[in-house]
């Protein structure tokens, strides 16, 4: 690691890239079974979110901070424990503050370790550049998935029970309390919404919507997108 050349960091490239270009849940496609599992309100999307975001944030700013210690040989297994040791920390502060928010995200606190796109980040782009660099990566990254986190689980929670930002205090405690839309009276529900299938569904619909403006902006700009470019290789090498 200690001969690896730091590479100056183009910010507005990273922010583009985090939430867009190369946006982990709609292009990566990391993160999937949490995004998935969670998703069937606001406040589970944003408490799942909010926990990846600083587990993030903080294995970039360590693997940054001792890239020149770690022996190139080991350097998975740190990350790991890195990983492992940030994620514990965030869900015994969920048992103390947010107690039965974390009974319903259940499993899937744990789960962060195993998040491709952590390890991924900490791979590719914290251990090659500076602590203020791999930060900004770690939140712009994590800021990502938590949008398409919270977009989804708002698709899910108004389709599913006609309601929106239901049981916020969960989270933010009683001043949320009130937060609550009601966005149908009465409404019966859509199960379909709130289930597996329901996720998959809506995010399938998440990443068609981005496709599609995509090739739109590609038109008008006369680019090719990235997904024509991948055929054309696929073709070429078939």
């Amino acid at each position: 690691m200690r001969g690896q050349k730091i590479v100056a960091t183009d910010y507005k490239t990273l922010t583009i890239n985090g939430l867009w270009k190369n946006n982990p849940a709609l292009v990566q496609l990391l993160g999937l079974c949490p995004l998935l599992a969670v998703t069937a309100s606001v406040v589970n999307a944003l408490s799942l979110g909010i926990a990846s975001m600083l587990v993030l944030i903080g294995s970039n700013f360590a693997v940054s901070a001792f890239r020149h210690l770690i022996p190139n040989a080991v350097r998975l297994p740190i990350y790991v424990m890195i990983i492992a040791a940030l994620v514990t920390s965030i869900e015994l502060l969920m048992q103390a503050l947010t107690y039965e928010l974390y009974l319903i995200l259940g499993i899937f606190i744990p789960l962060i370790v195993t998040n491709c796109i952590i390890m991924g980040r900490a791979e590719a782009f914290a251990a090659k550049n500076t602590i203020s660099a791999a930060l900004y990566d770690g939140f712009i990254m994590g800021l990502g998935f938590t949008i398409v986190l919270v977009l989804l689980g708002a698709i899910r929670e108004t389709l599913g029970s006609g309601t929106l930002f239901a049981d916020m205090h969960l989270l933010f405690g009683p001043i949320a309390s009130t937060w609550k839309i009601v966005i149908i009276d009465d409404y019966v529900g859509f199960l379909f919404a709130i289930l597996p299938p329901g996720a998959f569904v809506g995010l399938g619909l998440l990443i068609a919507l981005k496709n599609l403006f995509d090739q739109r902006i590609d038109k008008k700009t006369g680019k090719t997108s990235t997904n024509q470019v991948l055929r054309l290789e696929t073709s070429n090498d078939i």
